[in-house]
């Protein structure tokens, strides 16, 4: 299906979502026939292969003479309102992803969600709600589908229907379709903010506090192997790309993900993603094949998306073997929780591990775990900064140097609890004090945070 017959299918089904939109359909049936007719002849005049290779003001002012020319022609009486919600629908449609371009551009979503051509809802200050954005039909919500993989060179169809991509500001997209989805095709979409988030903004938002920003702000400026672990939507990414933003200018950074999302701002940044195989099964590129390559192209650091399969014996031995200061996440519910997905991890791979010698290099390669997590009441704070430090008997032993402490819930829903210093100085003082990273003895004093 082109792009003409594919629009002229959708029928115009779009704009819902906002309330702009809304007010134009919620008025007569007659009125949405008549919206469809002159949809239709706008498609069937515009050159859309020339279309879509203008620059949006253009496109734009193309579609208001079309639709111009059309009312006068029909002696079509339309008032300005609804012709100027006509043509940006038009546009979306053409140029954007259709029902979605009204909460794309809303800061207060998250998330979005759309578990059917029928059902959207949307995150918005961690809480979901439902929205009035409604598809056409399945079709439609595929060719929106179709058109945001595509556009990262994905593809998605029955032979492969799930798949992974992002959007051109780094959001996170992830699609599913029948057979596997069976009431239709479900998108669901993890929207970066058009700011980015620093680390004073996480202070702001309470999710740490300032003596823990700058003790984390020293661990990667020390080169120290972390591992942010936390649950799905915690925020893992999120305080990634802030972690990131510590790391000297000077340094190459090579980066690997399954979509690329990480957005850095040093000048010296090679990103790699990985690659899905063809329709045959071939030519897919995993995290680990990359992670080798990665190994030969001289990098100072090392950031790896989020580990999660036979890539993490690569990863631990590349902080084994002079990549220091490398990063990473990995979904996991507690610190220790941590340790037991790596274990477990390496054992998927179905190489004959010895526990102990595998635990020794967990230990060697790792010497922080950032836990972050998504409260009840859908804030997110790092609930731990957590130290390894060695071996007892067959153990690793790690100790806590800060933690967050719920306390109860408010009637409002909000989560009581305060952050807390442990008063144990960690050893990585030591180390960051002998690379120019010294830390003052009170931001691990109980009584001073």
């Amino acid at each position: 299906m082109n792009l003409r017959e594919t629009l002229l299918h959708q029928n115009f089904s779009i704009g819902r979502g906002n309330s702009s939109g809304s007010e134009f359909f919620d008025k007569d049936p007659l009125e949405a026939k008549l919206r469809s007719k002159i949809h239709q002849k706008v498609l069937h005049r515009l050159d859309l292969a020339t279309i879509e290779k203008m620059q949006p003001e253009e496109i734009k002012r193309s579609l208001e003479q079309c639709v111009e020319k059309i009312i006068a022609e029909d002696h079509i009486i339309l008032g300005a309102r609804d012709i100027e919600l006509l043509i940006e629908m038009i546009l979306h449609e053409i140029s954007g992803l259709g029902p979605l371009e009204s909460i794309l551009h809303d800061p207060t979503v998250s998330d979005i969600l759309v578990n059917n051509a029928r059902s959207v809802y949307v995150e918005r200050k961690g809480k979901l709600e439902k929205t009035n954005i409604q598809f056409n039909d399945d079709q439609h919500l595929l060719d929106i589908i179709g058109k945001i993989v595509g556009r990262v060179g994905r593809r998605i169809d029955e032979s492969s229907p799930m798949v992974d991509a992002r959007l051109s500001d780094g959001s996170r997209v992830n699609a599913i379709i029948p057979p596997l989805a069976l009431d239709g095709p479900v998108l669901s979409i993890r929207k970066f903010s058009e700011i980015p988030i620093k680390m004073n903004d996480l202070v702001g938002f309470r999710s740490l506090t300032n003596e823990m920003s700058i003790i984390i702000a020293s661990l990667v400026k020390a080169k120290t192997n972390i591992l942010i672990a936390g649950g799905t939507g915690s925020g893992k990414t999120t305080l990634l790309n802030i972690m990131s933003g510590f790391i000297p200018e000077n340094e190459r950074i090579v980066t690997i993900e399954d979509a690329a999302e990480l957005r850095l701002q040093q000048p010296h940044v090679v990103r790699l993603e990985t690659r899905a195989p063809n329709i045959e099964g071939k030519g897919g590129i995993d995290q680990r094949a990359l992670l080798k390559n990665t190994l030969r192209m001289r990098p100072d650091r090392i950031i790896l998306g989020e580990v999660r399969g036979a890539e993490v014996l690569d990863m631990l031995q590349a902080m084994n073997t002079g990549h220091e200061g490398s990063l990473t996440t990995i979904h996991a519910n507690s610190a220790r929780d941590t340790l037991t997905r790596l274990e477990n991890m390496v054992e998927l791979t179905g190489l004959t591990v010895n526990l102990r010698a595998l635990r020794q290099q967990i230990v060697a390669a790792i010497s922080v775990i950032i836990h972050i997590a998504r409260l009840s009441d859908g804030k997110r704070k790092i609930t731990g900064i957590h130290e390894i430090i060695g071996m007892e008997g067959d153990m690793i032993t790690m100790q806590d140097i800060f933690k967050f402490e719920q306390t109860g819930v408010a009637p409002d829903g909000s989560v009581l609890g305060h952050f807390r210093a442990t008063g144990i100085r960690p050893k990585f003082a030591e180390r960051l004090a002998a690379r120019g990273a010294p830390l003052a003895d009170h931001l691990f004093d109980p009584g001073h945070n």
